[in-house]
């Protein structure tokens, strides 16, 4: 009768660990009430789009191309991630038009051309934006001396004119 009741004992053990290795962030009590304490609730940042060089293309064009028995093109594919439409895509970017083809573009709208004048007359903008800022300094300078000059009574010499007015 003991050997009975071990045993009922070690087969009840048992069943609980499958149980607990099947389902290890739940417990019967609390299913549903709280996240699993195992779970990570950070957000993972966005998986960046692989871009392939020219080089790269080729390379697993050449690797597919020796490819002779069955079985051989799939196991390059895993192990280098890609898919059969990337080869297929490659290989018609291949036969289109070489390296011309498979270099990466640049994207967005290309930059126009700059000449000497076109550069040029962005310097001297820039110059004469300057220049209009250091005047209205200037200007405000000059307003706070006036006002002070009448705050404590001294007399400003005013310019000479030419005497033609």
């Amino acid at each position: 009768m003991v050997e009975q009741m071990k045993k009922n004992v070690s087969s009840a053990l048992e069943e609980e660990a499958t149980v607990a290795l099947r389902a290890p962030f739940t417990s019967s009590s609390s299913a549903g009430a709280e996240p699993a304490a195992g779970a990570d609730p950070e957000v993972l940042e966005k998986a960046n789009r692989r871009r392939f060089t020219a080089k790269y293309k080729l390379s697993i064009l050449d690797q597919a191309d020796r490819c002779e028995k069955s079985g051989q093109l799939g196991a390059l594919l895993r192990r280098e991630g890609l898919y059969s439409s990337n080869l297929t895509t490659w290989r018609q970017q291949r036969e289109s038009g070489a390296l011309e083809a498979l270099t990466p573009r640049k994207r967005g709208r290309k930059p126009k051309p700059r000449d000497k004048q076109t550069r040029r007359l962005a310097e001297l903008e820039r110059e004469v934006g300057q220049l209009r800022q250091k005047l209205v300094q200037a200007e405000t300078i000059i307003d706070v001396q006036k006002k002070v000059s009448s705050l404590l009574g001294i007399s400003l010499s005013q310019p000479q004119s030419d005497g033609s007015a």
